[in-house]
């Protein structure tokens, strides 16, 4: 796991003023990677940085000389391509990129460095964001024990968890073509559905669609077939955390789902967030890995001392809701719940160590999601379907619109932040979708 260092003195202050904003998401030690390019252009996507509302060109800060030649090499080949080059090479030219950049970006670096960076960055509106690489494979795991209790509880009163919940990190193979990044507008999704007192099923648009709060994380060094992936090796295959949005069509899936699990319920669309933040970034935010009085250890493969001494990390995460109405009004959006990432009965070690462990190869930029991150009460649920006990009990929003599961026009927005006592808070940055209309 990534030791603390300099790069995360919570005193350290940028010469870029907004990076300093008791506020921002950016801050410079936060230091996401991406890939951008000026908003209206239709040149290729770059290898970006955001440092407070700005975004910082590496390709070109490599090539005004505030970067290293072996850097510089690097980044220009995910040029149109993604991070995955980045992804690919290891953890350590990641970190000696975080230090060179909070060296080029700290006050101490003076005006002179601002001047020599300043064809590099531009305004953070002025650009277009897209997936941070090429994801190649998305595998949707369920370690939100909140979750996956309440929603145990709606359909099986008497036994919410099944038998292998508290052993084996449960996942399943998820759909990598309908992936888009933040700001994703999606049509509601036509399906088969049978409603419970019907004597057949029919086919239509779905009534019944969710959202889902999850964290995802992005695969960097892979591993050779055959060979597992020791716990204690895991964070070293990891390249960084998104906020993530497995939308869910609650109605097609009670339909569909029995025997073989998720399938078109699950498969139209996933929006992410469009920045990476590093591994390397998150190491203020660790946390003991703990596991509640009388539950199983996990098994030794799953089992190690640096994942049980620092293995979760704490992200205070939120869901927002705007409907077309509070949109057209000029209405912000209402905050509708908060869960903590640490909350996850899996750590996302556990979670790659599981993945190898039959002898998967995983590669840089696969896509791992958490499963949705509820909290313990009732009103910390991380879909509809649990804040409305399964659309029983419809929320009230701030205007007076109700919900029981997503109607046209809905945006939802995931927040996600890092906090912690005597260190700078960092965000995840927008993770915002929208429904439109199923095809006529």
């Amino acid at each position: 796991m990534t030791d603390l260092d300099h790069t995360h003195d919570p005193a350290l202050r940028s010469w870029v003023a907004s990076a300093n904003a008791a506020d921002t998401d950016f801050p410079i030690q936060n230091l996401p990677l991406g890939m951008a390019r000026a908003a209206g252009s239709t040149g290729a996507f770059r290898p970006v940085t955001a440092i407070g509302d700005q975004v910082l060109d590496l390709i070109a800060a490599a090539e005004l000389g505030a970067l290293s030649d072996a850097l510089g090499a690097v980044l220009r080949t995910c040029e149109g391509h993604g991070l995955n080059p980045l992804m690919a090479i290891g953890p350590g030219l990641r970190r000696q990129l975080r230090h060179e950049l909070v060296a080029a970006l700290q006050d101490d670096a003076g005006p002179k460095q601002a001047a020599q960076l300043a064809p590099a960055l531009k305004p953070m509106s002025e650009v277009e964001m897209t997936l941070p690489c090429r994801i190649g494979d998305y595998t949707d795991f369920y370690a939100g024990i909140h979750h996956a209790t309440a929603v145990g509880k709606l359909f099986r009163p008497d036994n919410p968890l099944l038998p292998n919940y508290k052993w084996v990190p449960i996942g399943y193979h998820g759909r990598v073509s309908s992936i888009g990044v933040s700001g994703q507008i999606f049509r509601r999704p036509l399906g088969q559905t049978k409603a419970p007192e019907a004597e057949a099923p029919g086919f239509g648009p779905v009534k019944r669609l969710d959202y889902e709060l999850e964290v995802g994380a992005l695969v960097a060094t892979g591993n050779e077939p055959g060979r597992p992936v020791p716990i204690d090796e895991a964070e070293q295959h990891l390249f960084g955390l998104v906020l993530l949005n497995d939308w869910s069509a609650r109605d097609l899936q009670a339909w569909e789902y029995q025997p073989l699990g998720p399938f078109l319920a699950k498969s139209f669309a996933t929006t992410i967030s469009p920045w990476v933040i590093t591994m390397e970034a998150l190491a203020p935010f660790r946390r003991a890995f703990t596991r509640p009085d009388g539950d199983p250890r996990p098994l030794p493969y799953l089992d190690g001392a640096a994942n049980r001494e620092r293995g979760a990390i704490g992200i205070r995460l939120e869901v927002h809701l705007q409907t077309r109405a509070m949109r057209d009004a000029g209405q912000a959006p209402a905050k509708l719940m908060a869960s903590d990432f640490a909350d996850a009965y899996w750590t996302i070690a556990q979670m790659l160590t599981h993945h190898a462990s039959n002898g998967c190869n995983l590669q840089p930029g696969d896509l791992f999601g958490s499963g949705t991150m509820s909290g313990p009460a009732a009103d910390q649920g991380g879909s509809l379907l649990e804040l409305t006990q399964g659309g029983k009990q419809a929320i009230t929003l701030p205007g007076g619109e109700q919900r029981t599961f997503l109607q046209d026009g809905d945006s939802v927005a995931l927040v996600g932040r890092c906090e912690a006592p005597g260190r700078r808070a960092i965000g995840f940055g927008p993770c915002v979708g929208t429904v439109m209309p199923a095809v006529a």
